[in-house]
Protein backbone atom coordinates (compact mmCIF):
# COMPACT_ATOMS: atom_id res chain seq x y z
CA UNK A 1 0.00 0.00 0.00
CA UNK A 2 2.81 2.42 0.75
CA UNK A 3 4.28 2.48 -2.79
CA UNK A 4 0.82 3.13 -4.22
CA UNK A 5 0.18 5.93 -1.70
CA UNK A 6 3.55 7.42 -2.57
CA UNK A 7 2.66 7.41 -6.27
CA UNK A 8 -0.69 9.10 -5.50
CA UNK A 9 1.01 11.82 -3.49
CA UNK A 10 3.54 12.33 -6.26
CA UNK A 11 0.74 12.58 -8.81
CA UNK A 12 -1.15 15.14 -6.69
CA UNK A 13 2.03 17.16 -6.14
CA UNK A 14 2.72 17.14 -9.89
CA UNK A 15 -0.80 18.32 -10.69
CA UNK A 16 -0.58 21.10 -8.09
CA UNK A 17 2.80 22.28 -9.37
CA UNK A 18 1.61 22.23 -12.97
CA UNK A 19 -1.53 24.17 -12.01
CA UNK A 20 0.51 26.80 -10.16
CA UNK A 21 2.89 27.03 -13.11
CA UNK A 22 0.03 27.53 -15.57
CA UNK A 23 -1.52 30.22 -13.36
CA UNK A 24 1.83 31.98 -13.10
CA UNK A 25 2.21 31.99 -16.88
CA UNK A 26 -1.36 33.21 -17.40
CA UNK A 27 -1.20 35.81 -14.60
CA UNK A 28 -0.73 38.83 -16.93
CA UNK A 29 -3.76 37.72 -18.94
CA UNK A 30 -5.95 36.55 -16.07
CA UNK A 31 -8.22 39.66 -15.94
CA UNK A 32 -8.94 39.42 -19.68
CA UNK A 33 -9.57 35.66 -19.46
CA UNK A 34 -11.95 36.01 -16.49
CA UNK A 35 -13.83 38.86 -18.16
CA UNK A 36 -14.07 36.91 -21.42
CA UNK A 37 -15.37 33.88 -19.54
CA UNK A 38 -18.02 35.99 -17.78
CA UNK A 39 -19.13 37.56 -21.08
CA UNK A 40 -19.27 34.21 -22.87
CA UNK A 41 -21.24 32.55 -20.06
CA UNK A 42 -23.68 35.49 -20.01
CA UNK A 43 -24.22 35.53 -23.77
CA UNK A 44 -24.05 31.76 -24.36
CA UNK A 45 -27.83 31.36 -25.00
CA UNK A 46 -27.64 34.12 -27.62
CA UNK A 47 -24.63 32.42 -29.23
CA UNK A 48 -26.53 29.11 -29.43
CA UNK A 49 -29.42 30.85 -31.23
CA UNK A 50 -26.98 32.50 -33.62
CA UNK A 51 -25.23 29.16 -34.17
CA UNK A 52 -28.56 27.58 -35.09
CA UNK A 53 -29.34 30.43 -37.49
CA UNK A 54 -25.95 29.94 -39.16
CA UNK A 55 -26.56 26.19 -39.55
CA UNK A 56 -23.95 25.15 -37.01
CA UNK A 57 -21.00 27.09 -38.48
CA UNK A 58 -19.06 27.84 -35.31
CA UNK A 59 -16.38 30.17 -36.65
CA UNK A 60 -18.74 32.74 -38.30
CA UNK A 61 -21.01 32.67 -35.26
CA UNK A 62 -18.11 33.19 -32.85
CA UNK A 63 -16.71 35.97 -35.04
CA UNK A 64 -20.10 37.70 -35.13
CA UNK A 65 -20.38 37.63 -31.33
CA UNK A 66 -16.82 38.93 -30.93
CA UNK A 67 -17.33 41.78 -33.40
CA UNK A 68 -20.56 42.73 -31.63
CA UNK A 69 -18.68 43.04 -28.33
CA UNK A 70 -16.04 45.14 -30.07
CA UNK A 71 -18.55 47.51 -31.68
CA UNK A 72 -20.75 47.95 -28.61
CA UNK A 73 -18.12 48.35 -25.89
CA UNK A 74 -14.49 48.42 -26.97
CA UNK A 75 -14.59 51.00 -29.78
CA UNK A 76 -16.59 53.62 -27.77
CA UNK A 77 -14.23 53.19 -24.81
CA UNK A 78 -11.21 53.48 -27.11
CA UNK A 79 -12.50 56.73 -28.62
CA UNK A 80 -13.13 58.25 -25.19
CA UNK A 81 -9.75 57.11 -23.86
CA UNK A 82 -7.99 58.52 -26.93
CA UNK A 83 -9.59 61.94 -26.55
CA UNK A 84 -9.53 62.13 -22.75
CA UNK A 85 -5.89 63.16 -22.32
CA UNK A 86 -6.12 65.89 -24.95
CA UNK A 87 -9.41 67.21 -23.55
CA UNK A 88 -8.03 67.28 -20.01
CA UNK A 89 -4.88 69.11 -21.09
CA UNK A 90 -6.89 71.65 -23.12
CA UNK A 91 -9.44 72.27 -20.36
CA UNK A 92 -6.89 72.79 -17.62
CA UNK A 93 -4.80 74.98 -19.93
CA UNK A 94 -7.81 77.23 -20.47
CA UNK A 95 -8.50 77.32 -16.73
CA UNK A 96 -4.91 78.26 -15.95
CA UNK A 97 -4.96 80.99 -18.62
CA UNK A 98 -8.20 82.38 -17.22
CA UNK A 99 -6.76 82.40 -13.73
CA UNK A 100 -3.63 84.22 -14.83
CA UNK A 101 -5.09 86.77 -17.26
CA UNK A 102 -8.84 86.81 -16.97
CA UNK A 103 -11.12 88.67 -14.62
CA UNK A 104 -12.99 86.02 -12.67
CA UNK A 105 -16.09 86.57 -10.62
CA UNK A 106 -18.12 83.97 -8.75
CA UNK A 107 -21.43 83.08 -10.45
CA UNK A 108 -24.52 84.87 -9.20
CA UNK A 109 -26.30 81.67 -8.15
CA UNK A 110 -23.79 81.12 -5.34
CA UNK A 111 -25.35 83.99 -3.37
CA UNK A 112 -28.70 82.23 -3.55
CA UNK A 113 -27.43 79.22 -1.58
CA UNK A 114 -29.35 79.17 1.73
CA UNK A 115 -27.44 80.29 4.84
CA UNK A 116 -23.95 80.03 3.31
CA UNK A 117 -24.36 81.80 -0.02
CA UNK A 118 -23.21 85.28 1.05
CA UNK A 119 -20.25 83.90 2.99
CA UNK A 120 -19.05 81.77 0.08
CA UNK A 121 -19.53 84.63 -2.38
CA UNK A 122 -17.53 87.04 -0.19
CA UNK A 123 -14.71 84.53 0.22
CA UNK A 124 -14.50 83.88 -3.52
CA UNK A 125 -14.44 87.60 -4.33
CA UNK A 126 -11.66 88.13 -1.81
CA UNK A 127 -9.79 85.18 -3.27
CA UNK A 128 -10.11 86.53 -6.81
CA UNK A 129 -8.92 89.95 -5.70
CA UNK A 130 -5.69 88.45 -4.34
CA UNK A 131 -3.87 87.15 -7.42
CA UNK A 132 -1.12 85.32 -5.52
CA UNK A 133 -3.57 83.63 -3.17
CA UNK A 134 -5.79 82.61 -6.07
CA UNK A 135 -2.88 81.16 -8.05
CA UNK A 136 -1.61 79.28 -5.00
CA UNK A 137 -5.05 77.74 -4.45
CA UNK A 138 -5.33 76.88 -8.14
CA UNK A 139 -1.91 75.23 -8.04
CA UNK A 140 -3.00 73.11 -5.09
CA UNK A 141 -6.31 72.08 -6.65
CA UNK A 142 -5.92 72.07 -10.44
CA UNK A 143 -2.70 70.08 -10.70
CA UNK A 144 -3.85 67.18 -8.48
CA UNK A 145 -7.17 67.13 -10.35
CA UNK A 146 -5.33 67.02 -13.70
CA UNK A 147 -3.13 64.14 -12.55
CA UNK A 148 -6.18 62.30 -11.20
CA UNK A 149 -8.05 62.66 -14.48
CA UNK A 150 -5.00 61.60 -16.49
CA UNK A 151 -4.63 58.57 -14.23
CA UNK A 152 -8.29 57.77 -14.87
CA UNK A 153 -7.67 58.07 -18.60
CA UNK A 154 -4.69 55.74 -18.31
CA UNK A 155 -6.81 53.20 -16.43
CA UNK A 156 -9.48 53.54 -19.11
CA UNK A 157 -6.87 52.96 -21.81
CA UNK A 158 -5.60 49.90 -19.96
CA UNK A 159 -9.19 48.71 -19.77
CA UNK A 160 -9.49 49.05 -23.54
CA UNK A 161 -6.41 46.84 -23.97
CA UNK A 162 -7.80 44.30 -21.49
CA UNK A 163 -11.18 44.26 -23.23
CA UNK A 164 -9.53 43.86 -26.63
CA UNK A 165 -7.64 40.85 -25.33
CA UNK A 166 -10.86 39.58 -23.74
CA UNK A 167 -12.61 39.86 -27.12
CA UNK A 168 -9.81 37.85 -28.72
CA UNK A 169 -10.10 35.17 -26.02
CA UNK A 170 -13.89 35.15 -26.22
CA UNK A 171 -13.73 34.20 -29.91
CA UNK A 172 -12.05 30.90 -29.03
CA UNK A 173 -14.31 30.36 -26.02
CA UNK A 174 -17.36 30.73 -28.27
CA UNK A 175 -15.95 28.57 -31.06
CA UNK A 176 -14.68 25.76 -28.84
CA UNK A 177 -17.16 26.29 -26.02
CA UNK A 178 -18.99 22.98 -26.32
CA UNK A 179 -15.75 21.02 -26.13
CA UNK A 180 -14.58 23.06 -23.15
CA UNK A 181 -17.90 22.54 -21.36
CA UNK A 182 -17.60 18.77 -21.82
CA UNK A 183 -14.04 18.74 -20.45
CA UNK A 184 -14.97 20.95 -17.48
CA UNK A 185 -18.02 18.81 -16.70
CA UNK A 186 -15.91 15.62 -16.59
CA UNK A 187 -13.24 17.28 -14.44
CA UNK A 188 -15.81 18.68 -11.98
CA UNK A 189 -17.58 15.32 -11.76
CA UNK A 190 -14.31 13.61 -10.81
CA UNK A 191 -13.50 16.25 -8.19
CA UNK A 192 -16.96 16.96 -6.72
CA UNK A 193 -18.97 13.87 -7.55
CA UNK A 194 -22.74 14.18 -7.74
CA UNK A 195 -22.81 17.86 -6.73
CA UNK A 196 -20.82 18.99 -9.77
CA UNK A 197 -23.86 19.65 -11.97
CA UNK A 198 -25.57 21.75 -9.29
CA UNK A 199 -22.42 23.81 -8.75
CA UNK A 200 -22.05 24.33 -12.49
CA UNK A 201 -25.66 25.52 -12.80
CA UNK A 202 -25.25 27.89 -9.86
CA UNK A 203 -22.07 29.40 -11.31
CA UNK A 204 -23.57 29.92 -14.78
CA UNK A 205 -26.88 31.32 -13.49
CA UNK A 206 -25.20 33.65 -11.03
CA UNK A 207 -22.65 34.90 -13.56
CA UNK A 208 -25.38 35.49 -16.11
CA UNK A 209 -27.60 37.31 -13.65
CA UNK A 210 -24.87 39.60 -12.30
CA UNK A 211 -23.49 40.44 -15.75
CA UNK A 212 -26.97 41.19 -17.08
CA UNK A 213 -27.67 43.39 -14.07
CA UNK A 214 -24.33 45.23 -13.97
CA UNK A 215 -23.34 45.57 -17.62
CA UNK A 216 -26.85 45.89 -19.01
CA UNK A 217 -27.88 48.54 -16.50
CA UNK A 218 -24.60 50.42 -16.98
CA UNK A 219 -25.07 50.52 -20.75
CA UNK A 220 -28.70 51.63 -20.41
CA UNK A 221 -27.86 54.41 -17.93
CA UNK A 222 -24.94 55.59 -20.05
CA UNK A 223 -27.15 55.77 -23.17
CA UNK A 224 -30.00 57.59 -21.39
CA UNK A 225 -27.50 60.00 -19.82
CA UNK A 226 -25.89 60.72 -23.21
CA UNK A 227 -29.30 61.62 -24.67
CA UNK A 228 -30.06 63.94 -21.75
CA UNK A 229 -26.65 65.63 -21.86
CA UNK A 230 -26.97 66.16 -25.62
CA UNK A 231 -30.46 67.66 -25.35
CA UNK A 232 -29.43 70.01 -22.52
CA UNK A 233 -26.29 71.15 -24.36
CA UNK A 234 -23.83 69.87 -21.75
CA UNK A 235 -20.24 69.70 -23.09
CA UNK A 236 -18.08 66.56 -23.16
CA UNK A 237 -21.07 64.24 -23.66
CA UNK A 238 -18.99 61.10 -24.44
CA UNK A 239 -16.79 61.55 -21.35
CA UNK A 240 -19.73 62.19 -19.02
CA UNK A 241 -21.65 59.24 -20.48
CA UNK A 242 -18.70 56.93 -19.87
CA UNK A 243 -18.48 58.25 -16.30
CA UNK A 244 -22.16 57.40 -15.82
CA UNK A 245 -21.48 53.93 -17.29
CA UNK A 246 -18.59 53.36 -14.88
CA UNK A 247 -20.17 54.90 -11.78
CA UNK A 248 -23.51 53.13 -12.36
CA UNK A 249 -21.94 50.13 -10.62
CA UNK A 250 -22.25 52.20 -7.43
CA UNK A 251 -25.82 53.33 -6.54
CA UNK A 252 -24.77 56.91 -5.69
CA UNK A 253 -22.53 57.20 -8.76
CA UNK A 254 -24.77 58.51 -11.60
CA UNK A 255 -26.32 61.35 -9.51
CA UNK A 256 -22.81 62.72 -8.98
CA UNK A 257 -22.35 63.07 -12.76
CA UNK A 258 -25.75 64.38 -13.81
CA UNK A 259 -25.94 66.50 -10.65
CA UNK A 260 -22.63 68.15 -11.59
CA UNK A 261 -23.99 68.74 -15.10
CA UNK A 262 -27.08 70.38 -13.61
CA UNK A 263 -24.94 72.62 -11.41
CA UNK A 264 -22.90 73.65 -14.46
CA UNK A 265 -26.08 74.56 -16.34
CA UNK A 266 -27.31 76.65 -13.41
CA UNK A 267 -23.92 78.40 -13.22
CA UNK A 268 -24.22 79.31 -16.92
CA UNK A 269 -27.60 80.93 -16.31
CA UNK A 270 -29.46 78.08 -18.04
CA UNK A 271 -32.00 77.64 -15.26
CA UNK A 272 -34.57 75.87 -17.45
CA UNK A 273 -32.06 73.36 -18.77
CA UNK A 274 -30.69 72.90 -15.26
CA UNK A 275 -34.18 71.97 -14.03
CA UNK A 276 -34.57 69.70 -17.07
CA UNK A 277 -31.27 67.96 -16.19
CA UNK A 278 -32.39 67.38 -12.60
CA UNK A 279 -35.71 65.90 -13.72
CA UNK A 280 -34.09 63.82 -16.47
CA UNK A 281 -31.47 62.51 -14.07
CA UNK A 282 -33.90 61.73 -11.26
CA UNK A 283 -36.65 60.14 -13.35
CA UNK A 284 -34.81 58.51 -16.24
CA UNK A 285 -31.08 58.07 -15.53
CA UNK A 286 -31.47 56.97 -11.92
CA UNK A 287 -34.82 55.36 -12.67
CA UNK A 288 -33.15 52.93 -15.07
CA UNK A 289 -31.56 51.18 -12.09
CA UNK A 290 -34.97 50.43 -10.60
CA UNK A 291 -36.65 49.38 -13.86
CA UNK A 292 -34.03 47.86 -16.16
CA UNK A 293 -32.00 45.91 -13.61
CA UNK A 294 -34.92 43.69 -12.42
CA UNK A 295 -35.90 43.13 -16.07
CA UNK A 296 -32.37 42.05 -17.02
CA UNK A 297 -31.71 39.77 -14.07
CA UNK A 298 -33.69 36.62 -14.80
CA UNK A 299 -31.61 34.29 -12.66
CA UNK A 300 -28.91 35.35 -10.32
CA UNK A 301 -28.28 36.48 -6.80
CA UNK A 302 -29.38 39.53 -4.85
CA UNK A 303 -25.82 40.42 -3.87
CA UNK A 304 -25.85 42.70 -0.81
CA UNK A 305 -24.83 46.31 -1.37
CA UNK A 306 -21.67 45.96 0.73
CA UNK A 307 -20.43 42.99 -1.30
CA UNK A 308 -21.27 44.79 -4.55
CA UNK A 309 -19.29 47.86 -3.47
CA UNK A 310 -16.37 45.77 -2.22
CA UNK A 311 -16.47 43.71 -5.40
CA UNK A 312 -16.24 46.83 -7.59
CA UNK A 313 -13.47 48.51 -5.57
CA UNK A 314 -11.52 45.32 -4.91
CA UNK A 315 -11.92 44.22 -8.51
CA UNK A 316 -10.47 47.51 -9.79
CA UNK A 317 -7.50 47.21 -7.41
CA UNK A 318 -6.87 43.58 -8.31
CA UNK A 319 -7.64 43.51 -12.05
CA UNK A 320 -7.86 47.10 -13.29
CA UNK A 321 -10.79 48.48 -15.29
CA UNK A 322 -12.40 45.12 -16.12
CA UNK A 323 -12.24 44.27 -12.41
CA UNK A 324 -15.35 46.41 -11.97
CA UNK A 325 -17.26 43.50 -13.47
CA UNK A 326 -15.03 40.59 -12.45
CA UNK A 327 -15.05 41.50 -8.74
CA UNK A 328 -18.85 41.50 -8.23
CA UNK A 329 -19.20 38.35 -10.35
CA UNK A 330 -16.65 36.43 -8.27
CA UNK A 331 -18.21 37.57 -4.98
CA UNK A 332 -21.70 36.78 -6.28
CA UNK A 333 -20.66 33.27 -7.30
CA UNK A 334 -19.04 32.69 -3.90
CA UNK A 335 -22.09 34.12 -2.13
CA UNK A 336 -24.46 31.88 -4.11
CA UNK A 337 -22.41 28.74 -3.53
CA UNK A 338 -22.16 29.47 0.19
CA UNK A 339 -25.90 30.18 0.41
CA UNK A 340 -26.73 26.96 -1.39
CA UNK A 341 -24.29 24.92 0.67
CA UNK A 342 -25.74 26.24 3.94
CA UNK A 343 -29.33 25.93 2.69
CA UNK A 344 -30.02 29.67 3.06
CA UNK A 345 -30.66 30.66 -0.55
CA UNK A 346 -31.94 34.22 -0.71
CA UNK A 347 -35.77 34.42 -1.07
CA UNK A 348 -35.38 36.98 -3.87
CA UNK A 349 -33.34 34.46 -5.84
CA UNK A 350 -36.00 31.80 -5.30
CA UNK A 351 -38.70 34.23 -6.44
CA UNK A 352 -36.73 35.07 -9.58
CA UNK A 353 -36.22 31.40 -10.36
CA UNK A 354 -39.91 30.66 -9.84
CA UNK A 355 -40.88 33.49 -12.22
CA UNK A 356 -38.48 32.18 -14.86
CA UNK A 357 -39.83 28.64 -14.43
CA UNK A 358 -43.37 29.85 -14.85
Amino acid sequence: MEPRSGRNYARIATVVLLTLGCLYVLKPFLPAILFAAAVVISSWPLYLRLLTAMHGRRTPAALTMTLSLTLLVIIPLAIVAYNLADDVATTFGQMRNALEHGELLPPAWIREIPFLGDTIDAYLRELVASREQMLALAQRMIEPARHWLLAGGLMLGTGVVQMSLAAFVSFFLYRDGKSLIAVIAVAMAKVMGEGAESVSDTVSQTTRGVMYGLLGTALAQGLVAAIGFFIAGVPAVPLLSVLVFVLSLIPVGPPIVWGSAAVWLFSQGETGWGVFMVIWGTVLISGVDNVVRPMLISRGTSLPFLLTLLGVLGGVIAFGFVGMFIGPVLLAVGYSLMSEWTGTRDPIVRANNEQVTE
